[in-house]
């Protein structure tokens, strides 16, 4: 029999964090979680630790340890750690085969770089780790010959396409989008959206942040610029189409002008389990997408006057350097902020432009510059919130 494939989870209270233990859940002769990591969620963390027996786990914060540590007095064997410091430390652990990085923002980057140092395969579901690393990630990722395995259902389809294709080149990709919650909503209307609409996502069930990047298309945004250095691709090669039913997950022109496309149901559990599972595929209790249900599908060109926000990002592409951290970390801030109604959602893109317009430009970045970047970003979009709340 086949050894388990032994998989560390970053976030495993987070939405892709319950969906990749449901995917190890259904397939237990396959997997098994070796550690689970959360950012603060000491209940659910100790729950999923009780019932998966990781090896070790981790709560981000390091005020949180002793209460993690009663939660788990039952469970003995397993590890508890605490901090950021060990959240980049237990990605080394020998006995980790995948890592997958579900954590949200900028978080993700040095525990993702200190599990490809170690030579672990990467699933990789934090996407802010390539807008603002990608440089760092890929580099990485070469010299130490490790797979970076997309979990976003977008890029999880272009790699699929690819399969049987890596030696042929792209002309471009297609992107698809759902279009969000405000697709048709007048621009006008944008001043009175409340964080409880922009939360109801119509074909989508994720995590808070990413739920309000999808409504402002900023989530697209990313997925661009994270595309770019999974595909080694220019932005010019890189379109965005919006798509309301979420069939088609994104798709690939060759050179020839033929396109493929990956279709299903929308559902993060396919992608997860393809990344856990690559290069094979398991056979999963999923429900079927049936073309009789679907009369047609739909697509449309994304209005960028409406949703500036897709413009920012491929303009921070297209500068380079620190400008997609700056895009980034404003975007979190201005995210959060909307969340507790301390801004409209008007004033998402407008503040992000301007934090773009004023961090000075770094052309060649590392760890470090990135780091202070990060800050420097975060500082300046909390300062211009404060202003516009007065």
């Amino acid at each position: 029999m086949a050894q388990k494939k032994r998989i560390a989870i970053l976030g495993s209270t987070g939405s892709i964090g319950k969906q990749a233990l449901e995917v190890i859940e259904e397939h237990p002769e396959e997997f098994e979680a070796e550690i689970l990591t959360a950012w603060c969620n000491v209940p659910l963390l100790a729950e999923q630790a009780r019932k998966f027996k990781p090896n070790a786990v981790v709560i981000g914060q390091d005020h949180l340890y002793e209460r993690m540590l009663n939660e788990l007095s039952d469970q003995p064997d397993i590890k508890i750690f605490a901090g950021p410091d060990a959240l980049e430390q237990v990605v080394t652990f020998d006995t980790i085969d995948l890592v997958l990085t579900a954590m949200v923002g900028f978080a993700g980057l040095r525990p993702t770089l200190s599990a490809i140092e170690a030579g672990k395969d990467i699933a990789l579901a934090n996407k802010e780790t390539l807008v603002v690393g990608g440089e760092l990630v890929i580099k990485a990722a070469l010299r130490k010959r490790v797979k970076l395995l997309p979990v976003d259902s977008e890029h999880s389809a272009i790699f699929q396409c690819l399969s049987g294709e890596f030696h042929n080149p792209i002309e471009k990709i297609i992107l698809t989008g759902s279009g969000g919650p405000f697709r048709k909503l007048p621009a006008s209307e944008f001043t009175n959206i409340t964080p409880e609409q922009a939360l109801k996502h119509p074909t989508w069930n994720m995590g808070k942040k990413i739920t309000i990047d999808s409504a402002s298309l900023m989530n697209k945004g990313l997925e661009v610029i994270e595309a770019g250095w999974l595909f080694k691709l220019k932005p010019e090669q890189i379109d965005v189409i919006l798509h309301p039913q979420s069939i088609i997950h994104s798709l690939v022109q060759f050179g020839d002008g033929s396109i493929k496309a990956q279709m299903g149901l929308p559902s993060m559990k396919l992608p997860i389990l393809y990344a856990f599972a690559y290069p094979n595929r398991l056979p999963a209790n999923s429900k079927r997408f049936d073309f009789s249900h679907y009369a047609s599908l739909d697509f449309e060109q994304p209005d960028t006057d409406k949703f500036p926000a897709l413009n920012l990002a491929y303009g921070a592409m297209e500068r380079g350097g620190n400008a997609p951290c700056v895009l980034n970390a404003a975007n979190e801030e201005v995210v959060y902020a909307f969340l507790r109604r301390q801004i409209g959602f008007d004033r998402i893109p407008a503040i992000i432009e301007q934090c773009l317009e004023k961090i000075v430009p770094i052309a060649k970045v590392d760890l470090e510059s990135l780091i202070e970047t990060d800050k420097e970003s975060r500082a300046l979009a909390k300062e211009i919130i404060k202003n516009n709340h007065k």
